[in-house]
């Protein structure tokens, strides 16, 4: 009979670990050009791939920290305001997956379209826009940073 509680209470943590917050807000910490902290919980931006914090663009036949650069532009648009996200599922490693907002403009759709980041799913059109503007990484050559990830962080 203890060992039955024991192994339900387990599976309800378990469970309960996996559960997605009802809503996630306040003063973001800004991990990398698509994920960041928000109020205890690590959100990946959904619909979105931005380059590595590692990762090397070129740019006029010269490289240039796209990753870094990228971040750089997320802690600009997120600053010191409030963060909202909206939880949609987790990622294989166990991240909040979530599309979020700082004073009303949708982070996720305002990377892509400044062109720091690839559409993951979602806005297309807004990676195209950029792509044709010729914004953020779309100024010179790089890889999408899934094909990085595959080459660089396999290692």
């Amino acid at each position: 009979m203890v060992l039955a509680i024991i192994s339900i209470a387990a599976a309800v943590g378990r469970w309960r670990g996996h559960s997605l917050p009802d809503g996630i807000s306040g003063a973001a910490h800004v991990i990398d050009g698509d994920s960041l902290r928000v109020g205890g919980h690590e959100i990946r931006l959904q619909g979105i791939d931005a380059p590595e914090g590692r990762q090397e663009c070129t740019r006029d036949g010269a490289p240039w920290p796209c990753g870094r650069e990228a971040a750089r532009r997320l802690r600009a648009i997120v600053g010191r305001g409030q963060v909202s996200c909206q939880a949609r599922k987790r990622d294989q490693h166990q991240r909040v997956l979530a599309v979020c907002t700082v004073d009303g403009r949708d982070i996720n759709r305002q990377m892509v379209a400044e062109g720091w980041a690839v559409s993951y799913g979602a806005y297309r059109a807004e990676e195209e826009a950029a792509r044709r503007a010729r914004r953020g990484i779309w100024s010179g050559a790089f890889d999408r940073p899934r094909d990085w990830r595959a080459r660089h962080m396999s290692r």
